[in-house]
């Protein structure tokens, strides 16, 4: 394995002035010449023709005791790696993709974004890393999801930039490990390629064109109960680009971790490693006092809001203003959907609910049901609006959640 002699260390502090770190001569990378890069570390990925392609991931917060200069000190330095990010694949014209950890860190309505991966089928995006010999990985973890999914083969030349080392897979071979700032060291990378070094990212055009075709049969879908596609389209265009919504686990957050398009870091939050329901209405609390400038939505299915729905006492009570969509189909449909795809049946995943507008009511808080595809979006619009807590109730039809994945086995690239 050649990472140990390519290896770039930081300084173990967070701020802006630590260099990444050669552990072989404890210089600057931004020292390197093109020459070092190229004898020490990227022989080993130099790509065969084919063009390469960058994923991205936004860090977790860590709690400290002095939370809000922790957070503003986060916000900028996931800032400057969110626009290194885009200098790096701008230079090279490169696609980028991310995880769901980190939507936002590279803009999705920029040209070379190929969306999010990690979905539990081939999607879209990845198309982009069948073609691709070497992966450039910003900060991914190999505990978010499995590596398989975008090196099936265990063939591309990884080059993994982090504050720690990687963990290594069959499907993991790192090739160079950058242990650093990402935005220094994504710079310094830059800087050493030789300037007539780029690429034709050809498919991203393509996998885009895929992603807004699915937003827009679900912005002209009027089938009640809504379709998935519905509800992504519907938030997206009643929240701006840096209000926040976070999307509990469940079906719905597959939906939205795929299709919502999200342009700054930190605007669309999932839980996706242990993949914990129910974190969305107290996380919804704790965004909202971290950035009581934005707007802030939690997104929840039925089941996991009934996990941690007395929280919405806590947000009444603190005065907390916030809105609770929640996805109403009387199932974990996510579990469903997972038994379908793995044993063709389902059993026990079926559950009723309270009144959902009485239920909130008598926390104080404001309810709505929707009764017409027609009504999600002005009745989001209100509720964002309005300084307090409201919830309400949309039923969604999962039915296209088979279809998706049906839809998806049937795709062959290259794109």
């Amino acid at each position: 394995m050649r990472c140990a002699a390519a290896r770039v260390r930081a300084a173990a502090t967070d701020t802006a002035a630590s260099p990444a770190v050669c552990t072989r001569c404890s210089r600057s990378p931004t020292r390197f010449s093109a020459g070092f890069w190229r004898r020490g570390a990227l022989d080993g990925v130099e790509p065969d023709g084919r063009p390469p392609l960058a994923i991205g991931v936004s860090s977790h917060r860590r709690a400290t005791s002095d939370g809000a200069r922790r957070d503003r000190f986060l916000n900028e330095r996931w800032a400057r790696t969110s626009a290194a990010l885009v200098r790096f694949a701008e230079r090279l014209d490169i696609p980028v993709a991310t995880t769901f950890h980190g939507k936002g860190v590279f803009p999705d309505d920029h040209p070379n974004a190929l969306g999010a991966v990690g979905f539990m089928r081939h999607d879209y995006g990845n198309f982009g890393f069948d073609t691709a010999d070497v992966l450039v990985c910003v900060g991914y973890e190999i505990q978010e999801f499995d590596p398989v999914k975008i090196n099936p083969n265990g063939d591309k030349r990884i080059v993994h930039v982090h504050r720690f080392p990687a963990e290594v897979d069959a499907h993991y071979p790192v090739a160079v490990g950058v242990e650093g700032d990402p935005s220094q060291a994504l710079d310094a990378l830059a800087a050493a390629l030789p300037e007539e070094l780029t690429y034709d990212s050809g498919s991203t055009a393509k996998i885009r064109t895929l992603l807004d075709e699915e937003l827009q049969y679900g912005r002209h879908n009027d089938a009640f109960p809504l379709v998935p596609q519905r509800v992504v389209h519907e938030v997206r265009t009643a929240l701006d680009r840096h209000d926040i919504v976070l999307a509990d686990t469940g079906a719905g957050k597959m939906w939205m971790s795929r299709l919502y398009p999200t342009y700054e870091p930190d605007t669309c939050l999932v839980s996706n490693r242990l993949s914990t329901m129910g974190f969305a209405l107290p996380g919804a609390i704790a965004a909202k006092l971290a950035r009581p400038d934005r707007r802030v939505l939690a997104m929840m299915g039925d089941g996991s809001f009934l996990m941690n729905s007395q929280e919405l006492e806590t947000a009444v009570r603190e005065h907390i203003p916030l809105v609770v969509l929640v996805l109403v189909d009387e199932e974990y449909g996510l579990i469903t959907w997972k038994m379908e795809l793995e044993l063709g049946r389902h059993s026990h995943t079926r559950f009723t609910n309270p009144d959902l507008v009485a239920y909130a009511e008598n926390f104080g808080a404001r309810g709505y049901t929707i009764e017409t595809a027609g009504q999600l979006l002005p009745v989001l619009r209100r509720a964002l609006d309005d300084d307090t807590v409201s919830v309400i109730a949309c039923p969604v039809d999962y039915s296209e959640n088979l279809r998706l994945t049906d839809r998806l086995g049937s795709l062959h690239g290259p794109f």
